[in-house]
């Protein structure tokens, strides 16, 4: 029986990207929807799951994306909500790429840094979709996690609610450019840059010798990069004392973690991938 995945984007045209990755990590078909809203969900869902029997529904899988990360979580509730008894699929969630580069970010920043618990773990840029996941990911695990934005007030409110999901210990402080970044690296053992592309946010003179600094990753690839010194393609470079990842380094263990997650989706029908799901499989490849 083929395989056959149903992409649900909430932006106006559905991800090629997305897309194709899927035809790349097994599915057979991918039938892709762009504009996709919580109204309009039912009956795509109903689409998937009235087609095929109970036990041949682990064949169907649905997979959500578009640049809106709020969107696609109210996509996902919509999902569920259609669902009923033993019929049902398997979703991922990753809009934006934000799960799958999140959990690739902090399987390298870990790594890199021994462990993250109790270690002071900067964000610039964090109240971006990447920068969100990453915070919970890395409380999570025990990380106190300052997440930098420019409006302050907003990214309180974004750090309550990662606490409230993922638990652990994530403040908001307020970052206004670059030239803020030095002071907001005190005490940092771990930095990543999640901010928007083309953007400057931490100068070398920043990081670079930082006493305590061990690891540092940057999800930008467009120049100038986000923290510079930092190249596009290291992946574990030693640079002034600190080990350091850029966007392709990261880039390569993201697309391993979205495939297998890909490919996980039709082992079974009931399957749920969030942040969480998707930071279980990137620990398994980093195992």
């Amino acid at each position: 029986m083929r395989k056959l995945l149903l992409q649900l984007d909430t932006s106006t045209h559905a991800s090629v990207f997305d897309r194709v990755v899927a035809h790349d990590a097994g599915a057979d078909a991918v039938m892709s929807y762009g504009g996709v809203t919580p109204e309009t969900v039912r009956d795509l869902v109903h689409g998937c799951i009235f087609t095929r029997g109970p036990k041949d529904l682990n064949n169907t899988a649905i997979f959500i994306g578009g640049t809106d990360m709020a969107a696609g979580e109210a996509l996902l509730a919509a999902v569920e909500t259609a669902f009923f008894g033993p019929m049902r699929v398997s979703v991922m969630l990753d809009s934006n790429g934000s799960n799958t580069t999140a959990a690739a970010a902090v399987a390298k920043l870990e790594r890199a840094a021994g462990g993250v618990r109790g270690k002071r773990a900067v964000i610039t840029g964090g109240t971006g979709p990447v920068g969100v996941r990453a915070a919970g990911l890395l409380a999570g695990r025990g990380a106190d996690v300052v997440m930098t934005s420019r409006r302050l007030e907003y990214a309180q409110g974004v750090a309550r609610t990662t606490r409230e999901r993922f638990g652990g210990s994530i403040v908001a402080v307020s970052m206004a450019g670059a030239a803020d970044a030095s002071e907001t690296l005190e005490g940092a053992h771990i930095l990543l840059n999640a901010g928007g592309a083309g953007v400057c946010m931490v100068p070398k003179a920043a990081w670079a010798g930082r006493d305590g600094l061990q690891a540092a990753a940057d999800v930008n690839a467009v120049p100038p990069l986000g923290i510079e010194g930092v190249e596009v393609a290291d992946n574990g470079a030693a640079r002034d004392g600190a080990e350091v990842f850029g966007a392709l380094g990261v880039g390569g263990l993201k697309m391993k973690i979205h495939k297998r997650c890909i490919g996980r989706l039709f082992e079974r029908n009931d399957l749920i991938m969030d942040a969480e799901a998707i930071d279980g499989v990137a620990r398994e490849l980093g195992a």
